[in-house]
């Protein structure tokens, strides 16, 4: 197969390549959603993990960006990136199908291969996305970007809920009924999404290339190039900022449901799908209006969804009635689903849409790599504090008594993950202010952009809906804090 890049493309190959885009995109879904998630959580929990092992688990992701700078050398020495992506992709999903065959050749399994074997996965799909980024950049129109990647997120959306959903319940059925069976049916999911995972880099081969120069300097002076950029970099430290806070409590968002409240993988699956579906429901919307505005604008209105999402977790299981605490937990998740759509979508396209068109995988590669440190920092901190935490606790109550009637009434109860989830919503609230900073072509006032969705959600309320006045209380509070400190000046 010749995988050389072309020096232009026709409008054919362009359309071809952004059909098979998605294929890809659908396989590495299927994969994803048989091998991480609640899954691997879970996988982790059954072989004995600890609360900082998962939180290591957690920071791989982002951790082995660091790698990324192999990427750009890679480039710089072959100047093909659809070998890169492929080569790594396939040397990525290698790996998951091992750790499915170990289970059935170690009966006495711990958890220590398998993070072994994550860190090689993650490592060479580092290596494999900022690559591919490039390319993407490269391949498909900048006034399509945010109508495709939104396009391609939703149908990977809807796979993720299909086979996720689908294989909680045959989980959970095999706990009830055959539990000595569970450790090898995680085992079949890994294999299994290991397979699709190669088939998925196959179809990615096939996506053709336009050719593009990256300049031949020494790595390190290519990579402070983009940190130099004033722009760009405050655009690192906002992203950073963020990513921080916000890992800090996302990895243990299952590993609370399943421990503390102890809901069975089905439930937290179930719970997951409504988020991605009314992500999948949302960010076409969101894709749209990036397009038209600006992506600032977007995570503008997204940044403080989410965080009152993070603030709605210090709730949960303060009561014990299940309904209660199920009630709540759908709200987060579809709160959630609203903000991540667009939140994720943003900070993709607004990093490739602020590196210039000869050096985006250099842009890319620092924004990943700083980030990385952060994001992969906090899911170990947010470890380490849980069990910190967890022989701790903090309770608020009202207590009403009379003569006929005695009630307490519990307004706070903060213990082990609950901590994190209010840190997190914390330091999130101040993240968000750096986005202030952060320069955009086509940038507009988000109030603008909020009359204009209030205004469809009057008009068509079936497609958007859950996105009124609390799109603007961050900007309020910050307003009331600012006014106070105006009041003192003045004194």
């Amino acid at each position: 197969m010749n995988w050389q890049p072309k020096q232009s493309l026709t409008e054919e190959e362009i359309r071809t390549g952004m059909r098979l885009g998605i294929g890809d995109g659908l396989a590495s879904e299927a994969m994803t959603s048989l091998t991480g998630g609640a899954f691997l959580v879970a996988f982790a929990l059954l072989l004995g993990a600890s609360n900082f092992e998962i939180g290591l688990l957690a920071a791989f992701p982002t951790l082995t960006n660091i790698f990324q700078l192999v990427s750009i050398w890679l480039v710089q020495r072959f100047n093909n990136r659809r070998a890169i992506s492929v080569i790594c992709s396939l040397c990525a999903r290698i790996p998951l199908v091992v750790i499915g065959s170990l289970p059935l050749l170690v009966p006495s399994m711990t958890i220590q291969p398998v993070i072994a074997f994550l860190f090689c996965y993650y490592l060479f799909a580092s290596v494999a996305s900022l690559s591919w980024n490039a390319w993407m950049k490269d391949l498909i129109p900048e006034n399509l970007l945010g109508s495709y990647f939104s396009r391609r997120t939703s149908y990977m959306t809807a796979t993720n809920a299909t086979m996720s959903l689908t294989m909680a319940i045959f989980v959970d059925y095999i706990k009830k009924h055959h539990p000595d069976w569970t450790l090898n049916v995680y085992a079949g999911m890994y294999i299994a999404g290991g397979i699709i995972g190669i088939i998925g880099a196959i179809i990615l081969s096939k996506v053709p290339e336009p050719q593009s120069f990256l300049v031949r300097e020494n790595i390190v002076k290519l990579f402070m190039r983009p940190l130099r950029d004033g722009n760009f970099r405050r655009l690192l430290v906002f992203n950073s900022a963020w990513v921080f806070a916000v890992n800090i409590a996302t990895p243990f968002f299952s590993v609370f449901m399943m421990k503390t409240l102890g809901l069975e993988i089905s439930y937290v699956i179930g719970l997951t799908i409504i988020s991605q579906l009314f992500s999948m429901f949302t960010v076409q919307v969101w894709g749209r209006y990036s397009d038209k505005y600006s992506n600032k604008t977007i995570i503008a209105i997204g940044a403080p969804l989410y965080i009152l999402v993070m603030i709605g977790w210090c709730f949960v299981g303060i009561y014990s009635r299940f309904g209660a605490n199920l009630s709540l937990l759908v709200l987060i998740h579809i709160v959630t689903g609203i903000a991540t759509g667009g939140i994720n979508l943003s900070l993709t396209n607004i990093g490739l849409k602020l590196a210039p068109r000869n050096e985006a995988i250099v842009y890319l590669s620092a924004k990943n790599i700083v980030t990385a440190i952060f994001s992969a920092m906090a899911p170990l901190l947010g470890g380490s504090l849980a069990d910190y935490f967890s022989h701790r606790k903090l309770v608020i109550n009202i207590e009403w008594s009379g003569p006929r009637l005695n009630k307490i009434f519990h307004l706070v109860s903060l213990h082990e993950w609950n901590f994190l989830f209010l840190i997190a919503a914390i330091g999130a609230f101040i993240a968000a202010e750096f986005l202030l900073a952060v320069k955009e072509t086509g940038e507009v006032n988000k109030t603008e952009v909020i009359r204009e969705m209030r205004s469809s959600i009057r008009n068509n309320l079936k497609e958007y809906f859950l996105i009124g006045h609390l799109l603007s209380w961050q900007e309020h509070l910050w307003g009331l804090f600012r006014g106070k400190k105006k009041e003192k000046e003045k004194e």
